[in-house]
């Protein structure tokens, strides 16, 4: 039986509250930056000149989705590098088109995206919200203001197993263009679909329909995060690939004070696409402010270098728990658990960037933590997933390693994890910072 201390519980509570408060990227950014206010964090603008003060901690905030903060260290970066954690706010799921409402027999109907890979089947039935930022006309240029409708908004009903009766030996197929739009409501006569739709938003946001420009908006599970289990062991919500991972790194950072070396945590947006832009990993946002923390510390190109060569990244993402229901979806001897520690995951092909050499560091912050650790590699004839981790490695030259917390059901629209380890991914990012 798993013991679960109070801390742990408080710590796995918060986490909850967290994603709860956070149903797309930009509302994770807004979440990140709120705790770090908090915690005195100043916040930089990329277009003005910065001046950075000794021991000082800031963020910076790019496209909205994707925020970097840091605490400057006592020790030059040529003396101990960068101590760095990687982590990513967007999760998969339905993004809304442009002209998103239209009615057809009686009814509207929101066009939706696929954004990523989620588990399709895990949206249907559910209570649907909608959640993102809109553009507005404001009157100095263009504003932007998030939305987030808790009440249930929107729906994704099944088809009854009457006319799909092989349903459950063949499993839910969706047509993604004909089968995914969601049921937003009633047809009503005289308005326009998508002005009904504009007019809800308009309502939500306190402002005139005529002022939206455009908007970037998704789809999130209205039901909160819980704790289930005989013993409450286990949590569950939405998004914990990959908030958990973002909580525990601004958690970790925020916990850290007067560091030697120069800590950095880096939330990027569009993992779950490919990190191709100018807010995700492939991007310029972390070098971009890695070189303006030297020039402010006056240092010349040859000693940002030095610096990057005794960095060390930690890209930390999700891991694979084994589920004792589909025994031949893991690799032996590679069952890794939930409540059972970080998992360090592998892979030959550098799907992962962790090496031997990065593994190890990483186990020596473990031990230094009392945090368990766990190792993980994919089965061979199952296609792998991939992290910002190669990303980043490859991008800066510096040693790298990918970890994460053990969870089921990941990319599902309700995705399970253990409580315990929570706590134990916030101690051993810690123990990073300190180092």
């Amino acid at each position: 039986m798993t013991k679960i201390p109070a801390q742990a519980r408080e710590c796995a509570q918060d986490l909850l509250n967290f994603i709860d408060a956070s149903p797309s990227p930009w509302h994770a950014v807004q979440s990140a930056a709120q705790r770090l206010n908090q915690f005195g964090f100043t916040e930089l603008d990329e277009t003005e000149a910065w001046q950075l003060e000794p021991g000082g901690s800031y963020y910076v905030v790019r496209g909205g989705a994707s925020i970097i903060a840091f605490t400057l260290g006592n020790a030059p970066p040529t003396d101990t590098g960068f101590r760095m954690v990687g982590a990513h706010t967007d999760s998969p799921g339905l993004r809304l088109k442009p002209n998103a409402a239209y009615a057809t027999d009686g009814f509207i109907r929101i066009g939706v995206e696929v954004y990523g890979g989620p588990i399709l089947v895990t949206f249907t039935d559910r209570d649907l919200g909608i959640a993102g930022r809109v553009m507005l006309r404001g009157a100095h240029g263009t504003e932007t203001q998030l939305v987030k409708f808790d009440h249930v908004l929107t729906r994704l009903p099944n088809l009854a197993i009457h006319m799909n009766r092989e349903v459950n030996e063949k499993g839910l197929k969706l047509n993604k263009q004909t089968e995914l739009p969601l049921i937003f409501g009633e047809e009503t006569d005289g308005i326009a679909a998508d002005k009904q739709f504009l007019n809800h938003i308009a309502a939500q946001l306190n402002i005139n329909t005529e002022n939206i420009l455009t908007f970037e908006l998704n789809v999130f599970d209205t039901q909160k995060g819980v704790m289930w289990g005989v013993n409450q062991e286990f949590i569950a919500d939405s998004q914990l690939d990959n908030l958990a991972s973002c909580h525990a790194a601004i958690s970790a950072l925020t916990a850290v004070k007067n560091p030697d070396a120069t800590i950095v945590c880096a939330l990027f947006d569009h993992e779950e696409v490919g990190s191709e832009s100018a807010t995700g990993a492939s991007g310029s946002f972390l070098a971009d402010i890695i070189t303006r923390i030297s020039m402010q510390q006056k240092l010349d190109d040859e000693a940002r270098l030095r610096a990057l060569a005794k960095s060390f990244f930690i890209s930390a993402d999700m891991a694979h728990a084994y589920h004792p229901n589909h025994p031949g979806a893991y690799e032996p001897c590679h069952h890794v658990k939930v409540n059972h520690g970080p998992v360090i995951k592998t892979n030959a092909n550098q799907r992962y960037s962790t090496t031997a050499e990065t593994a190890a560091r990483f186990i020596t912050l473990c031990e230094a933590a009392g945090v368990p650790y766990q190792h993980y590699a994919h089965r061979t004839d199952l296609g792998c997933g991939s992290t910002i981790g190669p990303i980043i490695a490859s991008g800066l030259g510096i040693a790298s390693v990918d970890i994460g917390s053990a969870m089921w059901a990941m990319h599902s629209i309700r995705e399970s994890a253990g409580v315990l380890d929570q706590s134990y991914m916030i101690a051993v990012l810690q123990e990073l910072y300190k180092s």
